[in-house]
């Protein structure tokens, strides 16, 4: 397996950058905040970056080595609905070696510093319940929320998630995972090439 390369800088502390839902909520919702051209501009310029650059960029969507270098290695992506289904594809293939490899990668849900403390304490705590149940990060795509929702959805989340058993919450941790590695190509391809 190859080296990890040294990812890019400028990830966020929180787990999704929110995007605006579709207006239907059907297909397409994750992708539907950016016009088409700013997918293809986006997408001809990811497709000409070097190996190691495509692969550092897509190791800060999903954080599992064996994902980004597969994702890497299958441009050039004709546009972003094949790019996704590859994702979602190499997502689904992902072993649970790899899973937990993402996961580490995955930063903590941080309030901003003058959200009231009580929220910080809450959230603190149930991350913690959460760790110590299932071993690993809470990973929650929040895409379909406002950023004031946030809290309350990774709480209510949490919360919820926390009465599965291991292998149900596996396998809501993988799709997760799947929907944040959607959220941030479609991020990815749609911010300015020269960033």
């Amino acid at each position: 397996m190859p080296k990890r390369p040294t990812p890019p800088a400028g990830r966020s502390a929180v787990p999704v950058q929110p995007r605006p839902p579709a207006p239907d909520g059907g297909p397409g919702a994750e992708h539907a905040g950016a016009p088409p051209d700013d997918h293809a501009v986006g997408l001809a310029h990811f497709n000409s970056l070097p190996f190691a650059a495509a692969e550092a960029a897509f190791l800060e969507c999903c954080g599992s080595l064996r994902w980004a270098h597969r994702m890497a290695a299958h441009r050039p992506y004709p546009d972003l609905g094949a790019l996704l289904a590859a994702s979602d594809e190499a997502g689904y293939d992902l072993a649970p070696g790899d899973i937990a490899e993402a996961l580490a990668a995955e930063p903590a849900t941080c309030l901003h510093h003058d959200a009231p403390r009580a929220a910080h304490l809450a959230l603190r705590a149930a991350h913690a319940a959460y760790e110590s149940r299932f071993g690993h990060a809470f990973v929650i795509c929040l895409d379909s929320y406002a950023p004031s929702q946030h809290v309350d959805q990774v709480l209510a989340g949490i919360r919820v998630r926390l009465a599965h058993e291991v292998d149900e919450e596996r396998a809501v941790t993988a799709e997760e995972l799947r929907r944040l590695a959607r959220s941030r190509i479609v991020e990815l391809v749609t911010a300015d090439p020269g960033r």
